[in-house]
């Protein structure tokens, strides 16, 4: 019984022989027409335009605010001149856990473009089987090694690869506008922790000038020259400043614990702020509309997403014409039980094609390649949405520059008005020509003033911060060759998290 089963293993007759040549001859034919299938390419940037409102977009185009003349530049974290602003954005790149996630993205798709390409090229596995027989003797042993290979007729695994590598790309980009938009966030906030620390010395002033009025109300109503109704005005002005005081101290401990959460400390709210705001630079020239649209990070993201939907089109479609896998394999077969024909010689080897063509699959692919197109279009739907937000973004920085430079100067000149009009009220408070009514309400006047000045001071700041993210500027020098800046932007965060 046992030679019969064995019987049945194949042998290497010449038949056989000449059926592995005729599929190696096969494959060796289809090589050639592998390589030569060229794969389309994906829009250019302004073919992705051309399908969108931005067609009538022109290398001429000025910014409609108006913007200093010349191209835009990097390194604009230095233009602040603030050496513990550039200490703490360098924490913040190695500690920020949000850009921590954003560089596990980046080494996500860096794999995805891995596996991608390994799909296209030959898979050799090594297989075995054996065993013990309890009569006596080993049963069938089976060692072999075995490659297989699908052929990529119509492109699909290119595709697929491709569209991988474009994910990537955008991955990347996401990631660096990620680090930009970080170096940001943490010069606003700095900026915005050392206004409510210098507001909250001017509240301080102010609660110390009324305390100042109380006692020489109560001392004016002690000598028979004013009255209780001055006494209850000036506490309750007191009462108002010390509120003021209160409200602007939790603003400065939420400014402080923002700054620490970028940082990836805990909130403590113990960073020391900035004595003084950061002197405004310079006017800087924004470059022009369609130069920033090139420049901008998520904008070259979302550019690397349609090239990404465009190739899973064509990976879809190609997904519905016929698969060819070759094979071959070599194995030693041995028995104590079983016997091999007489004719038959190990190591036994063979080669194999396999044809897969799909009949009918229930409208699934087709469905698939109008998923895919869908994806493509609202890849440029969100290509021109981002393109027209990241225009306002600049036009709205330059306008809202222009107008806070004026509103400076007479919040300004405001400031010194009334410090003149309350230091002359004080006057003639002292010498009974005027009620403390009137010292109360310059009083207000100068709090309020310097509060002004103060916040649009620091929104001076914030919107050129803003003017920087928007133009597509980088806040450091961008490294020469741009595999390096990839490698470099990413292994600080890989070294914090292991």
């Amino acid at each position: 019984m046992h030679t019969n089963r064995h019987a049945q293993v194949p042998s290497r007759d010449g038949t056989a022989a000449k059926r592995a040549a005729a599929v190696a001859l096969l494959g060796c034919a289809v090589l050639p027409i592998v390589g030569c299938i060229t794969l389309k390419d994906p829009p250019t940037t302004e073919e992705i335009r051309a399908q969108t409102t931005l067609a009538g977009l022109t290398p001429e185009q000025q910014w409609q605010a108006g913007a200093v003349a010349g191209p835009a530049a990097d390194n604009w974290l230095a233009s602040f001149n603030d050496a513990e602003l550039d200490a703490l954005v360098v924490e913040a790149m190695t500690n920020n856990a949000d850009l921590r996630a954003n560089a596990a993205r980046v080494q996500q798709a860096a794999g995805y473009v891995d596996l991608a390409k390994a799909a296209g090229r030959p898979s050799v596995a090594v297989f075995g089987s054996g065993g013990a027989n309890y009569g006596g003797g080993d049963a069938l042993q089976v060692f072999g090694v075995g490659v297989s290979w699908e052929l990529d007729l119509w492109g699909r695994l290119r595709y697929a690869r491709d569209a991988y590598a474009a994910t990537y790309a955008s991955t990347q980009a996401d990631f660096e506008f990620a680090r930009q938009s970080l170096a940001a966030t943490m010069a606003k906030s700095w900026f915005t922790a050392t206004e409510t620390w210098l507001q909250l010395g001017i509240a301080e002033d102010m609660v110390r000038a009324a305390e100042q009025l109380v006692m020489l109300a109560e001392k004016r109503w002690q000598v028979g020259i004013g009255n209780e109704q001055d006494v209850a005005l000036a506490r309750a002005n007191l009462g108002t400043f010390q509120d003021t005081a209160k409200q602007v101290q939790l603003a400065h401990s939420q400014a402080q614990r923002a700054v620490e959460l970028l940082l990836g400390r805990y909130p403590a709210a113990e960073l020391a702020a900035r004595r003084e705001l950061t002197a405004l630079p310079g006017a800087i020239p924004a470059g022009l509309p369609l130069e920033m649209l090139e420049r901008r990070p998520d904008m070259v993201a979302a550019e690397r997403r349609v090239a990404a939907a465009f190739n899973r089109v064509h990976e879809a479609k190609a997904a519905r014409l016929p698969k060819l896998t070759l094979s071959a394999n070599v194995a030693d077969i041995q028995s104590e039980i079983l016997q091999l024909q007489s004719d038959f010689e190990n190591p036994a080897a063979g080669v194999g094609a396999r044809l897969l063509a799909p009949l009918y699959q229930g409208g699934g692919p087709r469905a698939q390649v109008e998923i895919r197109t869908a994806e493509q279009q609202e890849a440029v739907a969100q290509y021109a949405s981002l393109a027209l937000r990241a225009l306002g973004d600049v036009e709205n920085a330059l306008a809202a520059g222009q107008i806070l430079a004026e509103r400076n100067e007479l919040l300004q000149r405001t400031v010194d008005f009334n410090q003149r009009a309350l230091a002359l009220a004080q006057t003639s408070y002292r010498v009974g020509t005027t009620d403390l009514r009137a010292v109360q309400q310059q009083q207000l006047s100068v709090s309020s003033s310097r509060f002004a000045l103060l916040r649009v001071q620091s929104e001076q700041l914030t919107q050129r911060a803003n003017l920087y993210l928007a133009v597509g500027g980088s806040f450091e020098v961008p490294p020469e060759d741009p595999e390096t800046a990839a490698t470099s932007q990413i292994s600080p965060t890989s070294t914090a998290a292991r």
